[in-house]
């Protein structure tokens, strides 16, 4: 079966290419990877006739003069004792100077940052800057300068239109290697919806052969003096690099005017593409007809109140979606028909038309959730402490990406791999409540092995849909114990009096100042939409 990936979350690729200690001319490290040791030297050659009949690049002063690099202190929380931050990670990355005083940059170069600065090309001194918005969503962020003089003789730099198949396009920022502005010229070969390595949403991404190496991220990529796309990851392949581009960053802009970043709407909703010519006629569908076959419909999805399972969506505002799942964004050109809902706004409305039980249906659809908002493991989140509960020394977290993420790759427990993969939220279930970790005491004695992979399902007879459910059965409890059961029935019993007794001990003796994180000590806010 082949998911349309609205909710389905795509593995997490490391943004930026590593950079060999000794460098060799015209080669980067992936093609000698890549080429035998015979023809290195023959590849060099040619690399050395035909490069001159390249144009040179030519670096416009004016775009020079507003191009930054960006130097950060990032701190993430450490998601094994999530009450602490993790080391240091220091790095720098690239950015340029928009309307307003305004640096325009990449979000995971300031993700969990603590002190950033920032430095105009050719200029001398280092300012201090601070993250006025950020939007991890489509990796972009907007940096604020307190001294004024920073930008004084700056051209701002403003987005310009989406980039067409074989355009030219510059790359300016600071890549490793060197102090000094770098600009690499390259060829855009594709313009499609793209796992961000950042957040793995997916959304509108270029894809060009500029090399970008660490320390590019951020930068912006030129075409006619305006901002087409700012440079953000790497492919795997040979001269394989991305941008964000500029509809997305246009978006962005307009999103934040409130002061706020809401993000990129989704429908929140599982589909399945109907290439297959016996599915087709299974839901009724006629000649000249092709859609989405709408599988499931979690709990607040855009079409939880209009939609249903089985019904084919056959168009989005107008546009025809085809069997394979996409739409035709301009001429000969197409991508997922998430493009369609990616170009409103959250609280917009718009049109589908959907075949339910062969017959024709206008829906008309609210835009009230954020992309990936309605997965049941959250894929990433930065810049905010984990949500976690401690009780008797257990420590209870909801599941998210970056904890699974601390084992290497193929390492991690199948249980919560597969929830993240492949997990969909329910009416009696919105998160997963993990075990993660025990801190020894007399009264969980036995329980460490339980410790990583325990999936609560039930405490002290409640059913558990969120960590707040499983907070409130603890401090509601009135009875001899807390019982907590997980997926496989094992039960975690604690005395309640003297895992009341002990709490604060416990706590003490592992110099942690609360047994809960901020979310859970007031009362979740109702989300707030856009108008």
């Amino acid at each position: 079966m082949k998911r349309v990936p609205d909710l389905s979350i795509p593995m997490k690729r490391v943004p930026g290419l590593s950079i060999p200690k000794k460098q060799i001319p015209r080669l980067s490290r992936l093609s000698i990877l890549a080429a035998p040791a015979a023809l290195i030297v023959p590849i060099a050659l040619i690399a050395l006739l035909v490069l001159p009949l390249c144009p040179p690049l030519s670096a416009d002063p004016d775009i020079v003069g507003s191009v930054v690099k960006v130097y950060s202190q990032c701190y993430p929380y450490s998601y094994e004792s999530p009450w602490l931050l993790a080391a240091e990670e220091s790095g720098t990355g690239s950015g340029c100077i928009i309307s307003g005083n305004r640096i325009l940059t990449s979000a995971h170069i300031v993700a969990n940052a603590k002190f950033i600065q920032v430095k105009r090309a050719g200029g001398l001194d280092k300012a201090q800057a601070e993250v006025e918005i950020i939007g991890h969503q489509c990796d972009l962020a907007i940096l604020r300068v307190k001294d004024p003089g920073f930008f004084r003789g700056a051209e701002p730099l403003e987005p310009g239109p989406l980039v067409a198949l074989r355009d030219r396009v510059t790359v300016y920022g600071f890549p490793e290697g060197g102090e000094e502005l770098s600009t690499t010229e390259g060829i855009v070969s594709r313009v499609e919806l793209h796992s961000y390595s950042h957040s793995l949403a997916k959304l509108l991404c270029g894809q060009m052969d500029a090399a970008i190496n660490p320390g590019s991220s951020g930068g912006p990529v030129i075409k006619d003096g305006q901002i087409v796309g700012v440079a953000f990851q790497a492919g795997r392949g040979q001269n394989i690099s991305y941008m964000v581009p500029a509809p997305v960053i246009r978006h962005f802009l307009r999103d934040i005017q409130d002061g706020k970043y809401d993000g990129f709407p989704g429908l929140a909703i599982v589909g399945q593409a109907m290439e297959n010519p016996g599915l087709r006629a299974m839901y009724n569908l006629g000649p000249g007809q092709s859609g989405v076959l709408i599988t499931m419909i979690p709990p607040g999805s855009a079409l939880e109140k209009v939609g249903q399972p089985g019904d084919v969506m056959l168009s989005i505002d107008g546009r025809r979606v085809a069997n394979d799942a996409t739409v035709e964004f301009r001429k000969n050109e197409r991508t997922l028909f998430l493009y369609c809902v990616q170009e409103h706004f959250m609280g917009d409305f718009l049109d589908l038309e959907v075949l339910r039980a062969g017959r024709i249906h206008k829906l008309r659809v609210q835009l009230n959730a954020v992309l990936d908002s309605t997965a049941l493991v959250p894929q990433t989140e930065y810049d905010r402490q984990p949500s976690h509960f401690i009780v008797g020394g257990l420590i209870f977290q909801r599941l998210v990406g970056n904890y699974i993420r601390r084992w290497d790759r193929g390492e991690a427990p199948s249980n919560l791999v597969n929830y993240f993969y492949f997990g969909f939220p329910t009416k009696e279930r919105r998160a997963l409540v993990v075990l993660t970790g025990v801190l020894p005491d007399e009264i969980n004695v036995g329980y460490k092995g339980f410790a990583e992979t325990s999936i609560i399902v039930q405490a002290n007879g409640r059913r558990v849909s969120t960590l707040r459910d499983l907070v409130d059965a603890v401090e509601t409890n009135t009875g001899p114990y807390h019982v907590f059961v997980d997926e496989m029935d094992t039960q975690i019993v604690l005395d309640r009096v003297k895992a009341q007794e002990r709490g604060a001990q416990i706590l003490q003796r592992y110099m942690i100042p609360s047994d809960r994180s901020p979310d859970l000590k007031t009362p979740k806010a109702p989300p707030v939409t856009k108008k």
